[in-house]
């Protein structure tokens, strides 16, 4: 293997950063909507999209593994050290632009993972703040208007008697 297989490894995890973004766009518009009713196929698109992320890191790991000792460096290089020792030639500018879109990816993810916790815990905490505040024992309105005693089953039972 080499730089050109590398190369295009590169390209498809960039894509596929992309494509988690966009994964994460779009769960955080569920959540800004409060559309919760899609939120459950969001996130697991998003762990879809990580899984394909994850896989496509393990063959970089691969291809920088075989291509590093070619380039006098070991193989377990990171991108930013093959970049360094990379011949003569476009390949270090080649793939420092990867590493720098790679990066720049990486903290749009990481601001949009942080903002979609934040949504998540804020509705958690305002459902919990919800349920608190709802009376144990409802109480009914009778024909007149007012409220009458709470609502029991040997009550309901008592009336249709």
């Amino acid at each position: 293997m080499g730089a050109n297989e590398l190369s295009a490894l590169l390209w498809r995890e960039r894509e596929l950063l992309e494509l988690l973004v966009f994964k994460l766009e779009e769960e955080h518009l569920l959540l800004q909507e409060g559309k919760s009713r899609w939120l459950q196929h969001a996130t697991r698109e998003v762990e879809q999209v990580m899984t394909l992320v994850r896989e496509a890191g393990l063959g970089r790991s691969i291809e920088v593994a075989a291509l590093a000792p070619q380039w006098g460096t070991t193989e377990n290089a990171t991108l930013r050290e093959l970049g360094a020792h990379a011949p003569a030639g476009p390949w270090g500018e080649i793939f420092a632009a990867h590493l720098k879109a790679m990066g720049d990816l990486t903290t749009q993810i990481k601001e949009l993972r942080d903002t979609n916790e934040r949504f998540i815990r804020a509705a958690a905490r305002s459902a919990q703040e919800t349920m608190a505040t709802v009376s144990a024992n409802p109480k009914t309105y009778d024909a007149s208007g007012t409220t009458g005693e709470p609502v029991t089953a040997a009550r309901i039972f008592d009336r249709n008697l």
